[in-house]
């Protein structure tokens, strides 16, 4: 609202009351303009307060490296498979493994072996959303231990000539990539016979017989 015309005014008041009815009109405004700002800047400190003391929570993975992987025989059976988990949670590893019916994905840092020189183990949520985060391994084992040859997704090939990652999408979704004889996934070519054989001569020492030979 425009200040009225001065020169227009008949008002016999002389010239220092209007200059003090100005005063008394600005003193307020003036104020509750600076309780405003001092408002506005206090909710931009607590912003800035909120955006430093806010954090986002790392995420969890897990990078396999030789000496973490051992005999399979000292993992986890479960139906002609071993599994483990690196990050320490076995019981959720385990409760989506024994789910017959399929439990959906499995775990960061689950680890699933058939035979002692391929595996796969679950990466972070983002890691190679095409193999829905697995990674895949192709390994050497021997007396000393485990060399990682090849690792990572569709590049790795199985000892059939396969794409690893291949042969598991075919997996039924709920099986978050597992392959059993009745998740979808083609047959292989040899019997649990000679699956069982192989499992048997994992060369790699067995953690009893280390703890025993320390002993």
């Amino acid at each position: 609202m425009s200040a009225p015309n001065v020169r227009s005014m008949t008002t016999k008041q002389p010239r220092v009351g209007f200059l003090r009815h100005a005063a008394f009109v600005a003193v307020p405004v003036i104020a509750a303009v600076a309780v405003a700002c001092s408002s506005g800047d206090d909710d931009g400190a607590a912003a800035g307060d909120a955006d430093e003391t806010t954090t986002t929570a790392a995420v969890e993975d897990f990078v396999m490296e030789p000496d973490d992987f051992r005999n399979i025989n000292d993992m986890t059976p479960v139906r002609g498979f071993f599994v483990d988990n690196l990050l320490g949670d076995l019981d959720a590893t385990l409760e989506v493994a024994n789910d017959t019916e399929g439990a959906g994905a499995y775990p960061v840092g689950t680890l699933i072996q058939l035979i002692p020189t391929e595996a796969m183990v679950k990466r972070a949520p983002g890691f190679d959303p095409d193999s829905n985060d697995w990674e895949f391994f192709q390994l050497t084992v021997d007396a000393e231990g485990t060399e990682i040859v090849t690792r990572g997704g569709a590049e790795v090939i199985n000892q059939f000539g396969g794409s690893c990652a291949d042969c598991h999408v075919l997996a039924e979704p709920q099986f978050d990539f597992v392959c059993e004889d009745d998740h979808g996934c083609e047959p292989l070519p040899i019997g649990d016979d000679v699956i069982q054989g192989i499992q048997a001569g994992d060369p790699r020492p067995r953690a009893e017989a280390e703890s025993a030979a320390g002993a």
